[in-house]
């Protein structure tokens, strides 16, 4: 950044706009046309993305929280705007800004210029907005991580938001999961049941075995197996939203007989000798520390012979990386991604023979792409029921999560595994069979 000087001085720069201040702090300058409240911008004026800068407390939130975590606050809170795209789905705005965006790290007299010529005043962090959750350092304080009373404060941060507004984004299915593409052109409906109907076939359920599917969020795996496979089914979620929703889903469909969904950590499951078990995105919000405790009790809820599908979000390394500050603050507060390698080793280690193993990365961005085109269909109706602010969250959140799937930052596995017998008989065939 070159500093200019004022004419007639040899000393002071120039104060430098807030335009000027952004495109300086980009290497190649802004891709796309930035405005601000005090008139000036940066970038190409044709682009097709904009983004304006309304207020005070915008530029506040930039400078206090540098990073995507204050321009997520900055535009949650509505004081930073997007043109081009719809907020129910910014996915190409994130796209040109992923690829296009280098941010550079000031010198220490730039930054105090910068500072300067923008007000010391906007040095003093707003509040954040209300969908955001306490740093990971004050939750460390208000509970252990993962503890029964954290994890089910955590959960009721995410799921909890409003059952309507999750029957609009996900569609009828109540699928909160990774869909199955079986044709490129297959619909999200069609998806979620083919990937139900894959889980099954992949735990061989039969009519009249038992099956225990714990997280089960609005208990669509329950029904499905109850309905389509006649088994005794038992879902588990921690999410009390969920669980009011999905008995009333049994009721409507008269599955009461064969189906039951109860407001329960999974870890107070006290039945045992289920002929199946299904994870279906529970694995993220356990904590990697506590795999071995959660692959053992899972194992020990199964009969011998019995079968374990596990499907969670992966990373494609087996490295610890923290989610980073958005998903951590506003989307998933504690979750944790690591490699399926991990999630492997863990499995076996608690005596688990792992059978198959598989990758749906990309039906995973598939399925994001429709929950994207469910918010921008329903957005009026969502931001009614949850505020903007929130809907405005959720736009976000898919469509970041969609280029991750996309460029293969993330991952979808699912991990099929069998208790043995003390023979060492699976009850599994020479190859899959589904």
């Amino acid at each position: 950044m070159t500093l200019r000087t004022d004419p007639g001085s040899r000393r002071a720069p120039a104060r430098l706009s807030i335009g000027e201040a952004m495109d300086s702090l980009v290497r190649g300058g802004v891709p796309l046309h930035f405005t601000a409240y005090d008139g000036s911008s940066a970038g190409p004026e044709d682009a097709d993305v904009g983004l304006h800068l309304r207020s005070e407390r915008g530029l506040a939130y930039l400078m206090t929280a540098p990073g995507d975590l204050g321009m997520v606050r900055a535009y949650v809170s509505g004081d930073l705007d997007l043109s081009g795209v719809h907020p129910g789905d910014p996915y190409d705005a994130l796209v040109l800004l992923k690829d296009h965006t280098r941010f550079r790290v000031p010198t220490p007299s730039e930054a105090v210029h910068i500072a300067r010529s923008l007000g010391l005043s906007h040095l003093r962090p707003p509040a954040p907005p209300p969908q955001e959750h306490l740093p990971r350092w004050r939750r460390a304080v208000e509970g252990l991580r993962h503890s029964m009373t954290r994890d089910a404060e955590v959960i009721s941060h995410h799921y909890d938001v409003s059952n309507r507004f999750y029957e609009m984004v996900l569609g009828p299915s109540m699928a909160y999961t990774c869909a199955l593409y079986e044709s490129p052109d297959a619909t999200l409906e069609e998806a979620q049941t083919a990937k139900f109907d894959l889980v099954c076939r992949k735990l061989a359920l039969q009519p009249g075995q038992r099956l225990l599917d714990v997280g089960c969020g609005w208990g669509t795996m329950v029904r499905h197996a109850a309905r389509e496979h006649g088994v005794r089914a038992l879902g588990v979620t921690l999410s009390l939203e969920q669980a009011q929703w999905a008995k009333e889903a049994i009721d409507r469909e008269g599955l009461g007989d064969l189906a039951e969904v109860r407001h329960m950590d999974y870890r107070d499951v006290v039945e045992s000798g289920f002929d199946a078990v299904s994870s279906i995105g529970l694995t993220e919000h356990i904590g990697v520390r506590n795999y071995p405790a959660y692959f053992r009790h899972l194992r020990d809820r199964l009969k011998p012979g019995g079968r374990l599908l596990n499907h969670s979000i992966t990373r494609r390394h087996n490295r610890r990386q923290e989610t980073g500050h958005f998903i951590d603050r506003y989307v998933f507060p504690d979750g944790e991604l690591i490699g399926s390698g991990t999630i492997i080793g863990a499995a076996q280690d608690q005596d688990l023979e792992v059978q198959h193993s598989e990758n749906l990365r990309l039906h995973y961005a598939a399925t994001l792409r429709d929950w994207n085109r469910n918010l921008v269909e329903h957005w009026d109706e969502c931001v009614a029921e949850v505020g903007e602010g929130t809907a405005r969250v959720w736009g976000l959140y898919l469509a970041g999560s969609r280029v991750g799937f996309e460029r293969g930052e993330v991952e979808l596995h699912q991990v099929l595994a069998t208790r043995n017998h003390d023979d060492g008989r699976s009850d599994f065939p020479m190859r899959p069979d589904w």
